[in-house]
């Protein structure tokens, strides 16, 4: 009897459905049938929003919705084997590498979006350097400088901090390593440095027009480039194709930053060749950073042969093939300078 009542409705629903040519009754409110094409539209996932900010940083053409400064920070930091690694490069938005006495380089490192906890070894400073930060109207950074250098700050009233002459309070050492290579600073004592001494706090920053995410690019494979300075200054730089940009290494191992413990990168990286000229018997150096000259651009794994250029506070890339500027992808750049005398052909192999 049990099976009757269970069979009788089945019966009724199976002829009910027959009778309507196949199709299913319509069921009650709120047990409606989902199509298929709802069901697609139930999974598939919400469009995304491209997320806006408040600002932009000019250096980078980066987002983001904190006030930015609007004035620049110059540091010189110390590339001596006994200084590395270094804290606070993987945060500058744009690096020069550039030979100072001898044969070792030293690095500009120019702060504007982000801020590092600690900047150093801090190291001295020359007059070629002092054209960079001068036309970036850049507060400079330094522990002390050469004679023609210190004469041009002074004599030319540009915004300067020293460790040794107007701020050392504004720096610290530390014990883990032997002077002069264990000298430090941060962009809050820098800028409280600049307020006590009078600093302006605006400046005149540099803008630059940059290409979209998904822009084509033009050049040569160029995955793997290394740069020949001398002996134990020997810089590389691996193209990374899922973060987009290169990792940097110094004498074949990852260049590391001591405080993040994180490998450098670059989104940008410029090669150029530039004149270099011994000036005095301690081997100091005059470099023409001005231009224009021969370089590389690196960017998406690929590079191509640029002429370089200083203008409008800033080294600059152009086309070879038409003479307009070659925008930079957003994200941080460095620029390695090398001597035009062996140049680009014989310092530089791109693999």
């Amino acid at each position: 009897m049990k099976i009757i009542k269970w069979a009788l409705p089945t019966v009724l629903a199976f002829t009910l459905t027959a009778c309507m040519g196949g199709k299913t009754p319509d069921l009650p409110n709120n047990q409606e049938q989902p199509s298929g094409k709802q069901e697609q539209q139930q999974t598939q996932n919400p469009p995304e929003v491209e997320k806006t900010f408040k600002y932009t940083a000019p250096l980078t053409g980066m987002g983001t919705d904190e006030e930015l400064p609007k004035r620049t920070i110059m540091v010189m930091v110390n590339n001596a084997p006994q200084a590395r690694p270094q804290s606070g490069l993987d945060q500058a938005d744009l690096v020069y590498e550039i030979l100072a006495e001898g044969w070792i380089t030293r690095f500009v490192a120019i702060y504007h979006s982000e801020k590092p906890e600690v900047i150093g070894p801090v190291r001295s400073i020359r007059s070629y350097y002092v054209d960079l930060g001068g036309r970036l109207d850049a507060i400079m950074v330094h522990a002390g400088g050469s004679p023609a250098a210190l004469s041009t700050l002074e004599g030319k009233g540009m915004a300067h901090l020293d460790e040794i002459y107007n701020g050392g309070g504004y720096f610290w050492r530390e014990s883990f390593r032997k002077p002069p290579h264990n000298l430090y600073t941060d962009l809050t004592k820098i800028w409280d440095g600049a307020k006590a001494l009078g600093f302006r706090e605006e400046g005149e920053i540099p803008k630059l027009d940059f290409a979209a995410e998904d822009a084509d690019v033009s050049g040569d494979a160029g995955n793997i480039v290394k740069i020949r300075y001398s002996e134990g200054y020997n810089a590389s730089y691996e193209y990374d194709a899922a973060a987009k940009n290169y990792k940097r290494l110094t004498n074949g191992e990852p260049h590391l930053d001591l405080t993040t413990k994180k490998q450098l990168t670059a989104v940008n990286v410029m090669i150029i060749e530039a004149p270099h000229r011994i000036i005095d018997n301690e081997g100091r150096r005059d470099i023409n950073l001005f231009g224009p000259g021969e370089g590389m651009l690196l960017q998406r794994g690929k590079v191509q042969p640029i002429k370089w250029e200083m203008k409008d506070g800033i080294i600059r890339a152009y086309s070879k093939d038409d003479g307009a500027e070659v925008k930079w992808f957003p994200g941080n750049t460095w620029i390695n300078v090398i001597p035009d005398k062996p140049g680009l052909q014989e310092a530089v192999v791109v693999e």
